[in-house]
Parts: structure tokens; C-alpha cells; sequence
């Protein structure tokens, strides 16, 4: 057979070109499949979180009353104290008070926050991690069981922080913050009696 008479193979076929619909769907399909970016936190949260974490104090301002100081945990954005026979002395707290927590660094006040305070069962699944932690952080606790004496005798409490902060870096009352002493059977020492033949030389001069 010559080769002007041999019949050329054919050609390959060119590759589909996808439609635009088709083009335009992958990467919307991609974008679904990625994981959304979790939400920046807030900086009002962290700075609670942060000085909550950071010092095992804080003051509960009860209305109509005083602030009450109190040592704490803090578990998943709630303080929780624990109060009663043998524990440290608060109130009977209402429902709406006000947390003034300082700073670890000057001891000043750092921010104030409003709080709901919610009394704890041991029902409520927020008691054995509360207890817990509670337990952890209690100093020179007596013997036996601790926690079952915080049921049977003492009141757990979660303060649970309302934002926005009343107080915070930035945004401080011009008021000075000053309070009245709280009543207390104590005084200050007085004066020594009367000794015969006077006091001794050496602590003449000296109350």
C-alpha cells in the first residue's frame, strides 16, 4: 500500500472542559468541607478569667450591705465559694451581687462585675466538679469527709459574671472606693495599769 493511500489514525479526543456551574461548585465544596475558625474570645472574658485565675480572692459586694471578701475557684467561667460551720463567714447572698477582683500584681482593685449568685445542691451537675475544686484549694481541712459536711452543713455558691465589666482597665469610677470598717468586737490595746514603784527603766517611755 503507497503511502499516500494509508489512512492516518485519528486524532485523541481533547479532555471535557468542565462547565462553568461545575468549575464554580468545587471550591464551594472545599470551603464547606474546612473547619470554621473558632471566635476570637472576648477581651472582656479573658481579663476576668485571667484575674480570677490568678488570685484565690475576691470581694462580694452584697446591695444594702458591704463587700464581703472570700476566697474562690473559678471552674469554666464561675467563681464558687463555700460558706458555713467551719468555713470562711459570708451572708445569705441574694441573687444579684457584685465581684470586685484585684490585680496579683498591686493588690489594687482590678475590675468589678456584676454576678448572679446561685446556690448549689448536690443534685446539681455543677457540685462534684465545683466540690472538687473547691476541695483541692482548701486550706488545712479538717478530717473526714469534707464534701459531705459541705452538704449536710455548708452552702456552696456559684457566681456566675454578667458582662459587660462595670469596672475595668481603661474605664475605673473617679470615686475613691473607701468603705466603712465592719463592726468588730476587737479594740486596740490600752493603757498598762498603774505599777508600784513605777515601770521598769527600761520600758519607761512605752505605752
Amino acid at each position: 500500500m503507497s503511502e499516500e493511500s494509508a489512512t492516518p489514525s485519528a486524532a485523541p479526543a481533547p479532555a471535557a472542559t468542565p462547565t462553568p456551574a461545575v468549575a464554580a461548585a468545587a471550591p464551594a465544596a472545599v470551603a464547606e468541607a474546612a473547619p470554621a475558625a473558632p471566635p476570637a474570645p472576648d477581651p472582656q472574658e479573658a481579663l476576668l478569667a485571667e484575674a480570677a485565675t490568678k488570685s484565690g480572692l475576691l470581694w462580694v459586694d452584697v446591695p444594702g450591705d458591704r463587700a464581703w471578701p472570700a476566697w474562690h475557684v473559678w471552674v469554666d467561667g464561675t467563681a464558687y465559694v463555700v460558706s458555713g460551720p467551719g468555713e470562711q463567714v459570708l451572708p445569705e447572698l441574694p441573687e444579684s451581687v457584685v465581684l470586685v477582683l484585684r490585680s496579683k500584681d498591686t493588690g489594687g482593685r482590678l475590675l468589678r462585675a456584676a454576678a448572679r449568685a446561685e446556690r448549689l445542691r448536690p443534685e446539681d451537675p455543677r457540685w462534684d466538679p465545683a466540690t472538687t475544686a473547691l476541695k483541692a484549694a482548701r486550706l488545712n481541712a479538717p478530717a473526714g469527709d469534707v464534701v459531705g459536711r459541705w452538704a449536710a452543713e455548708a452552702t456552696v455558691t456559684a457566681l456566675v459574671p454578667q458582662l459587660p465589666l462595670l469596672e475595668g482597665p481603661g474605664g475605673y469610677d473617679d470615686a475613691s472606693g473607701a468603705a466603712v470598717p465592719a463592726a468588730t468586737p476587737a479594740t486596740t490595746r490600752t493603757w498598762h495599769p498603774w505599777h508600784v514603784k513605777g515601770r521598769p527603766r527600761r520600758r519607761r517611755g512605752t505605752r
